[in-house]
C-alpha cells in the first residue's frame, strides 16, 4: 500500500478491525518512511461474475453500474456514504451467495429491489419503476400500495 503523502511502498498495519457492517475491514496503516498514519478499507469484490442482459449479451459484471443505479434512484435521498457502501456490500453478497458464475440483469434488479426496500422505499420506488418499465400508473400504484402493507412476522 503506498503512503498518501509521500508515496513510498513500504507501509505497515498498525491496527485492524472488522467494521461495524461485518462486511469490510478497516486497517489503520503507518508509513515506514515518513510516519504518516491513514486508514484503509478492504471490502469483498465479486470476480468471474457474467451478467446475461435482457438482449442476450453477456457482460462481466461492474459494481460501477450497480453503484450508478442506485444512487441515481437514491438522489436528493437522506444516507450516508458508510450505509450506501453497507447497501452495495449486502446486495453483493447476496449475489455472491447465488454461487453462479452467470446471473442476470433481472435477478441483479431483484437483489438490489429487496434490500432497497428496507434501505429508502422512495429509492425503492424509482429503481423499481426503472427496473420494472411500470407500463401505466396503476401497476406504479400498486407497487406503493405494497409498501404500506404491513410486514409479515
Amino acid at each position: 500500500m503506498q503512503c498518501l503523502v509521500c508515496k513510498h511502498e513500504e507501509t505497515k498495519v498498525v491496527d485492524s478491525r472488522v467494521a461495524a457492517d461485518g462486511l469490510s475491514v478497516r486497517r489503520r496503516r503507518e508509513c515506514e518512511k515518513c510516519g504518516e498514519r491513514f486508514t484503509t478499507i478492504e471490502e469483498m469484490e465479486l470476480l468471474d461474475i457474467m451478467v446475461v442482459k435482457r438482449d442476450g449479451r453477456r457482460e462481466a459484471y461492474d459494481r460501477n453500474k450497480l453503484e450508478q443505479g442506485i444512487r441515481h434512484s437514491l438522489r436528493k435521498r437522506p444516507y450516508t456514504n458508510e450505509n450506501f457502501r453497507t447497501l452495495i456490500s449486502r446486495i453483493e453478497r447476496d449475489i455472491q451467495k447465488r454461487r453462479k458464475r452467470e446471473l442476470t440483469s433481472a435477478e441483479i434488479g431483484e437483489i438490489a429491489m429487496y434490500h432497497l426496500k428496507s434501505f429508502d422505499k422512495v429509492g425503492y420506488i424509482r429503481f423499481a419503476s426503472i427496473y420494472k418499465s411500470f407500463e401505466d400508473v396503476e401497476t406504479f400504484t400498486a407497487e406503493v400500495a405494497r409498501l404500506k402493507l404491513p410486514k409479515k412476522k
